[in-house]
């Protein structure tokens, strides 16, 4: 094999390399032998067919295989020899190849840059603390009995108010037609709780029992139903009874019928959960905190394949929040793209950074880590948990994804168990302050809506844990 560095840009590498004809006939005489040890042919037995009869009948196949494998292993060891650590799959260009001929290939390969390691005691950071308060508390006792309230009806011939339960039915119409869901009988519909589209419930209000009325209303343009969505519509409706909401008394009664023996015991509940909510909402910004103050230590080349892929990740979400809130047909502004582009830069910078960090202080990710990481994800969707552990357990792939972002997260602990933190005693409207668009520090500029949206989370790019992946997978002619 010969292997010639033929150019070098910046962090691109591009090499040529030859595999001799020889070699190449030699493996495709090997694997036709190990082909024909086990082969039924007609009028042969297992493991005598001739060496002409095997590369007449499998001679082109098995040369694919061959080259397939030779091209690999070949482009491994050139990376392996160069001490190099590709960023993305190189790109394999086969140039030259005939049977009985030398194969002649190209790869170009994007490696990680190399840099040095910024020393993590000199990042100062604060951590935001609240404790819940006796107010938050009470506001919280009061939304579950608002949720557990019931209704009677009214005695009087008084018109429906605001905070009443009207009992309707309705029948619909958009457009001429009368579209599934836009039609019920004896709906319970509490007036002021925004459940209903627009300004219906505001139309209900003032109306008595018995009273028959047309309700015009317009559907937001990111509503669910692509038929509704935009459009006017306008609604039958009868008033069939108007009924008051009975609170309920926040009391030990109350505490049993959400599983809880008592009062005390459920405000307790209620604290722990508040405290683990104001615990992740602090986490999160300071790991933000920390990462601002890394970007700023760090500024070197970067793969612009890892970029190009972060940017255009990062842009599908941030046309998709876009398209939700002004219309399918809303494109991007150039600002905005540019600003998309800073948040991909700044994500692969400490995506590199990061895993550089982990690779050095030997963090990996368990079997363990990844089991903790597929509970935290059921947790999400109450009463479909089976069907969450059942959907990662028979796609190992899904699981394999868990691994980056649980590594990114062990490194994130390691770094903060590293640099100075001191906690914050603060208001939870400062804790719950949003933050800006995640854009580099050294570069701000004004925050547009597409790209904070698709910013909301600063998740740096991170690379699994261990060396970047080697070439694997068919070479493209």
């Amino acid at each position: 094999m010969k292997v010639k560095e033929v150019q070098t840009d910046g962090l691109k590498r591009t090499y040529e390399i030859v595999i001799p004809a020889a070699d190449i006939a030699t493996k495709v005489d090997a694997r036709l032998v190990e082909v024909g040890k086990n082969l039924k042919v007609p009028g042969f037995r297992p493991g005598k067919v001739p060496m002409q009869v095997l590369r007449t009948r499998f001679g082109d196949s098995v040369l694919g295989e061959v080259i397939e494998k030779a091209v690999n292993d070949s482009s491994n060891q050139t990376i392996s020899k160069n001490d190099l650590k590709p960023a993305m799959q190189p790109k394999i260009e086969i140039t030259s190849f005939d049977k009985g001929k030398d194969l002649s290939y190209k790869m170009e390969v994007e490696i990680i840059p190399d840099f040095k390691l910024e020393d993590l005691k000199s990042i100062k950071l604060e951590k935001l603390v609240v404790k819940p308060s006796a107010d938050t508390v009470k506001e919280a006792l009061e939304r579950i009995a608002g949720q557990h309230k019931s209704s009677e009806a009214i005695t009087t011939k008084r018109a429906a108010k605001k905070g009443d339960v009207v009992v309707i039915d309705f029948d619909g119409e958009c457009g001429g037609k009368r579209l599934p869901g836009m039609k019920a009988e004896d709906f319970h519909l509490e007036l002021g709780s925004g459940s209903f589209v627009d300004t219906f419930e505001d139309q209900v209000i003032g109306k008595k029992t018995g009273e028959k009325l047309v309700v015009k209303v317009t559907f937001p343009k990111n509503y669910g139903n692509a038929e509704l969505a935009g459009q006017p519509a306008s609604f039958d409706v009868t008033v069939k009874e108007i009924r008051e909401s009975k609170p309920v008394a926040i009391d030990d009664e109350l505490a049993k019928k959400v599983g809880i023996d008592s009062l005390d015991e459920l405000k307790k509940v209620i604290e722990e959960q508040m405290q683990n909510e104001y615990n992740n909402i602090a986490r999160m910004k300071l790991k933000r905190a920390l990462l601002d103050a890394m970007d700023a230590q760090y500024d070197f080349d970067l793969p612009q394949s890892m970029v190009d892929m972060e940017y255009d990740s990062i842009k599908r979400q941030a046309e998709f929040e876009k398209q939700q809130s002004e219309g399918a047909k809303a494109e991007l502004t150039k600002d905005e793209v540019e600003e998309l582009k800073s948040i991909a830069e700044r994500r692969v910078r400490l995506g590199l950074v990061l895993s550089e960090i982990g690779q050095n202080n030997k963090i990996t990710v368990s079997d363990q880590d990844l089991q903790r990481a597929v509970i935290d994800e059921a947790r999400k969707y109450p009463g479909q948990e089976a069907q969450v552990f059942e959907l990662f357990t028979k796609n190992k792939q899904m699981l394999q994804n868990l691994r980056a972002p649980v590594f990114e997260e062990k490194v994130v602990d390691y770094i903060l168990s590293v640099v100075e933190v001191k906690d914050k005693a603060t208001t939870l409207e400062d804790l719950t302050a949003e933050d800006d668009a995640e854009l580099p520090k050294k570069k701000k500029a004004p925050a547009k809506k597409a790209a904070a949206a698709a910013a909301k989370e600063d998740k740096p790019a991170a690379k699994k844990e261990g060396a970047a992946d080697k070439p694997k997978g068919k070479a493209k002619k």
